[in-house]
C-alpha cells in the first residue's frame, strides 16, 4: 500500500483513564485478563457457521450485511438498505455488487467516529486481518481483496477462529420450535460444548409475533401435547426445554416488550389462552397472557434448572415500512421505558426468595439502573443484573452502569459481560472493551483507596471470566 496512507494503530491504553496514577493501575490490571479465555453466554450468530465449518466468502456478506450496528447508521444518514443489499421480504430487488457495497460503507465510515462500532470495526481490521493503513475510500479495495484472499483460507474457517479467538464458551439463541438441526450436527466434533443452544420461547409465548398461530401449530406437532389445554400448552413448552437442553442449553431467554408478570388461577389462565389461541384476544389480554407466561418460565426454570434472562424495554419493529419490506431486526428496534419494581412483584412474591432459581435482568432504560435494578438485585436472591446491553454495549454506558448499580447491588449481583451480537468477527473486540472499562473502574476506586489492589486483580478476573461462566453454569 502506499506509505503516504494514515497507519491503522489501536493504542495500548485505549480506554483507559489518563491520570498517571490510575493509568498504571489500569494497566496492571488489564495485563492479568486482556488473555482469558471468553465466555459468550448471550448470542445470535449463526450455528450453521460452526456445524458445517465453511469458508465466509465475502467481506461485505460477512460484516456489513447481517451487522445492524453498521447499517442502521448509513439508514440513518440517508444511504436506502437496498442499495447495502439488505434481503427484502418480498424477494424484490437488491444490490448484489458486494464491492460497489463495500465502497458505499468505505464512503460512509466517518459516520462511526465516536461509536462502539468504529472501535470494534477497527480492532477487527488491525487483530483480525492486520491491516497496518486506515480503512478509507482510497484502502477500500485493498482490503476488500485482502479480505476476501484471507476469509477462503482454513485460518479463517469459523471453528479456526473459535480457537484464535479463545472462545471458551459461546451461545447462540433460537425459539422453541427450532430443530436444532445445526446443533445436532456438532455432537461429536468436539464442539459441542463450545457452541451451545439458548432457549427463546417468544415465538410460542407472545401473542403479537405475526407468526404465532403457525408456531402453536408447529408446537403441538412436535410435542404430541394438547396445546388448547393449559396444562397440554406447559407440557409442550417443558418438553421444547428438555430437547433445547439437550443440545447443551444452560438458559433461557425472553424479548418481551415489558417486564410485566402475573400470578393467575389455572382456570384464568385456560380462559386467556383460549382467548389468545382465537386470534381475538385484545391487547391487555395479550400482555397478561406474556406476562403470565414469563411467571411460568420463573416456575420452569426453578424444576430443570435453566437460567433465566428477560430483557424488556425494546420497542421492536418502530419503523414499520421498514418492518414490512425488510423483516425483524433491521435496526429499528428503539428503547422504552421499563417499569420493573411494580412488573415483576407477581414473579417475585412467588419465586423471589428462591435462591436456587437464576433470573438476570437486562434493560435498555438506563433510569432503571439506579433506582430499580441494583435494589432489586440487592435484595432478592435469584435476581442478578446483566450487562450494559445493546445501545449502552459501549465505553461510557459501561462505566455508568458500573457507577449506577456498584454501589447498591456490588459487583457480585452482576454476571459479567455478554456481546449478544450477530457479528463473529467483533466477539474479541467487545469483551476487549468491557475488560478494558472494567480495569478502569476498579482502578479509580484503587486509586481512591476504596478498593486494595489485591481484590482489584480478584474482580478483574471475575468481571472477565468467572461471574459470567457461573451465571450462565457453564463449568465444564
Amino acid at each position: 500500500m502506499d506509505v503516504n496512507h494514515k497507519p491503522l494503530v489501536l493504542d495500548n491504553d485505549r480506554l483507559f483513564k489518563a491520570d498517571p496514577s490510575e493509568l498504571a493501575i489500569s494497566r496492571e490490571l488489564y495485563a492479568e485478563v486482556a488473555n482469558l479465555p471468553i465466555i459468550s453466554p448471550h448470542g445470535h450468530t449463526d450455528p450453521s457457521w460452526f456445524a458445517g465449518n465453511e469458508c465466509f466468502q465475502n467481506a461485505t456478506e460477512l460484516l456489513i450485511i447481517p451487522d445492524h450496528y453498521v447499517f442502521r447508521m448509513l439508514y440513518s444518514q440517508g444511504v436506502a438498505l437496498e442499495s447495502l443489499g439488505i434481503p427484502r421480504v418480498d424477494g424484490g430487488e437488491v444490490e448484489t455488487d458486494y464491492r460497489k457495497i463495500w465502497h458505499i460503507f468505505a464512503d460512509h465510515y466517518y459516520l462511526f467516529h465516536g461509536t462502539p462500532s468504529r472501535i470494534w470495526m477497527d480492532f477487527v481490521f488491525s487483530e483480525v486481518f492486520g491491516f497496518e493503513v486506515e480503512f478509507s475510500p482510497q484502502t477500500a479495495d485493498f482490503y476488500y481483496d485482502t479480505i476476501n484472499a484471507k476469509l477462503v483460507t482454513d485460518a479463517f474457517r469459523p471453528r479456526a477462529l473459535l480457537e484464535r479467538f479463545n472462545i471458551e464458551l459461546l451461545a447462540t439463541t433460537e425459539g422453541a420450535t427450532d430443530d436444532l438441526q445445526h446443533h445436532a450436527k456438532l455432537q461429536g466434533t468436539g464442539y459441542e460444548k463450545t457452541v451451545i443452544t439458548t432457549f427463546r420461547p417468544d415465538d410460542v409465548t407472545d401473542p403479537d409475533r405475526w407468526n404465532f398461530a403457525k408456531n402453536i401449530d408447529l408446537l403441538a406437532s412436535q410435542t404430541g401435547e394438547d396445546v388448547t389445554q393449559w396444562h397440554g400448552y406447559l407440557n409442550a413448552l417443558r418438553a421444547r426445554r428438555e430437547f433445547f437442553r439437550a443440545h447443551g442449553a444452560t438458559a433461557t431467554d425472553h424479548g418481551h416488550p415489558t417486564a410485566l408478570t402475573a400470578d393467575l388461577s389455572a382456570i384464568e389462565c385456560q380462559k386467556l389462552l383460549t382467548e389468545v389461541l382465537s386470534g381475538n384476544a385484545t391487547g391487555s389480554q395479550r400482555e397478561l397472557f406474556r406476562a403470565q407466561m414469563l411467571t411460568e418460565m420463573a416456575g420452569m426454570s426453578l424444576e430443570d434448572g435453566m437460567v433465566m434472562q428477560i430483557h424488556p424495554g425494546s420497542r421492536r419493529n418502530h419503523n414499520q415500512k421498514v418492518f414490512e419490506k425488510f423483516g425483524l431486526d433491521k435496526g429499528c428496534d428503539i428503547p422504552g421505558r421499563t417499569n420493573f419494581v411494580e412488573d415483576l412483584q407477581p414473579l417475585l412474591a412467588k419465586f423471589g426468595a428462591e435462591s436456587q432459581l437464576k433470573i438476570i435482568l437486562f434493560t435498555l432504560d438506563e433510569s432503571a439502573y439506579a433506582r430499580e435494578l441494583a435494589p432489586l438485585a440487592g435484595h432478592y436472591p435469584c435476581l442478578k443484573l446483566g450487562p450494559a446491553w445493546w445501545f449502552h454495549d459501549s465505553p461510557e454506558g459501561m462505566l455508568r452502569y458500573r457507577h449506577n448499580v456498584t454501589e447498591t447491588a456490588g459487583f457480585y449481583n452482576t454476571v459479567g459481560f455478554n456481546d449478544d451480537t450477530r457479528a463473529f468477527l467483533s466477539i474479541p473486540s467487545r469483551h476487549d472493551v468491557a475488560r478494558r472499562i472494567d480495569c478502569r473502574f476498579l482502578a479509580q476506586l484503587v486509586a481512591e483507596k476504596r478498593l486494595s489492589l489485591d481484590v482489584a486483580h480478584q474482580l478483574a478476573y471475575d468481571l472477565s471470566y468467572r461471574l459470567a461462566k457461573e451465571a450462565y453454569q457453564l463449568a465444564k
